[in-house]
């Protein structure tokens, strides 16, 4: 417990210019039509629906508001079974986003290594579509690191610490940006 308390200190200390920068993407998104799309793999699947929701359903039962556009590229089994099939696994979240994304939205590409092949191929596609990249990552950022125009960047490899950060930076974005939409 120390380690992730230690963690998040530093987090709140250094981290709080990167959370603005995603959340200055994530308003501009919104406000132009746009939609943040998230993806995972594992746990961090389990984190890019769980921010999705709290973005198209609720996030704070005090703030009524709209729903806003949030899709997890997670949640279609079947469309991630033939993804991998047709395709191959590392396609499974490019394929769908070359479809549903379009300038101006946002990709959350969550991993805790930096290194998931098919998160790579996600934040790849969006560059190359126009779409902001955001990259929720652990250790030194991997690869993943160079294909992100906004990275929260968790200074651990150590899988569940990174995973509890992620979560943490995840709703002080979603947080910051529902008071900017609601209360602007």
């Amino acid at each position: 417990m120390e380690e992730g308390a230690l963690l998040r200190r530093r987090l709140a200390a250094e981290a709080a210019d990167a959370v603005i920068g995603v959340v200055e993407a994530c308003e501009r998104a919104i406000r132009g039509g746009g939609r943040l799309f998230f993806c995972g793999n594992g746990g961090s699947a389990a984190d890019a629906q769980h921010l999705a929701t709290e973005l198209l359903i609720r996030l704070r039962s005090a703030v009524e508001r709209p729903s806003w556009p949030a899709i997890a590229l997670t949640l279609d089994p079947t469309a991630l079974t033939a993804g991998g099939n047709d395709y191959g696994f590392d396609e499974v979240f490019a394929r769908p986003l070359s479809g549903l994304g379009r300038a101006g939205d946002v990709l959350f590409g969550i991993t805790t290594s930096g290194r998931s092949p098919n998160v790579l191929r996600a934040l790849e596609t969006a560059r190359g579509m126009g779409i902001a990249t955001v990259g929720m990552l652990g250790g030194d950022g991997g690869p993943a690191l160079a294909l992100c125009d906004h990275a929260l960047l968790v200074p651990s490899r150590v899988t569940a610490r990174v995973q509890e950060m992620h979560i943490t930076l995840g709703h002080a974005v979603m947080e910051l940006l529902e008071d900017r939409l609601v209360r602007a």
